[in-house]
């Protein structure tokens, strides 16, 4: 399965019980591939479970504060993002490189109690909605940011086939603002909060307001640079 596509059919067997692999500084959108290194025992258990099972992972932040209880089972943001492992290779030390497809995000109901030595939680999958009352405004806003992330091509030409292969593709607004917004170089606690919202308009003018900020402050400290929007982030 390639990013972009609809990775819907992962959830065709999927009983509302996930497995949790909670990080500090890492947030997964659907539609995108985030490259993993898993080599905790217990995250290596979980991955070999969902291996020889349906395959999929909740991806959640930890919330600030978490090192104490590291260990343990620290709070979680309540958005998480169910991913799928599309490819994985076990290394000598008996660690993983796996490559997680970002499925759906999904609402945290109540984490489960139980033997095993990695977290799992009861989950909500969580539609994007998109506003019937401003139906009209869709088309202006998914120009809004396809022009964006033209903009950012010159600076960036390594990711000239990415770009590419997004302008091509005709994504739907929603898997549009997903994608730039896991590739932005953004607070992690500002990808949370669009990662948190379904609303797909509300998240796009959020991510634009951003945009548009961070481009004003470029400018005012340095005049002559064009930076908006600003760079990926290696995530």
């Amino acid at each position: 399965m390639e990013p972009f596509d609809d990775p819907s059919s992962a959830l065709e067997n999927f009983a509302g019980t996930a497995r949790l692999f909670p990080l500090p500084n890492l947030v997964m959108f659907p539609h995108v591939l985030q490259p993993l290194r898993v080599f905790e025992p217990r995250y290596r258990a979980m991955l070999e479970e969902a291996l020889a099972d349906n395959r999929l992972i909740a991806m959640a932040m930890l919330v600030p504060g978490w090192e104490s209880e590291y260990e343990g089972r620290p709070p979680l943001y309540p958005i998480a993002c169910l991913g799928q492992v599309v490819s994985h290779h076990r290394l000598e030390d008996g660690s993983y490189n796996v490559l997680l497809l970002g499925v759906q995000r999904v609402r945290l109901i109540r984490e489960l109690q139980s033997a095993k030595n990695f977290r799992e939680a009861e989950v909500e999958l969580c539609e994007d909605y998109y506003p019937p009352e401003e139906a009209a405004q869709r088309a202006s806003l998914h120009d809004r940011l396809s022009k964006a992330l033209l903009r950012i091509l010159p600076l960036l030409p390594q990711a000239q086939e990415q770009v590419d292969q997004l302008m091509a593709a005709d994504l739907p607004l929603g898997v549009l603002a997903d994608i730039i917004s896991y590739l932005l170089e953004i607070d992690v606690r500002q990808k949370q909060a669009l990662l948190a919202e379904p609303n797909v308009h509300v998240r796009v003018r959020a991510l634009l307001e951003h945009l548009e900020t961070a481009a004003g402050t470029s400018a005012a400290t340095n005049p002559a640079a064009d930076t908006f929007p600003p760079g990926f982030s290696e995530n």
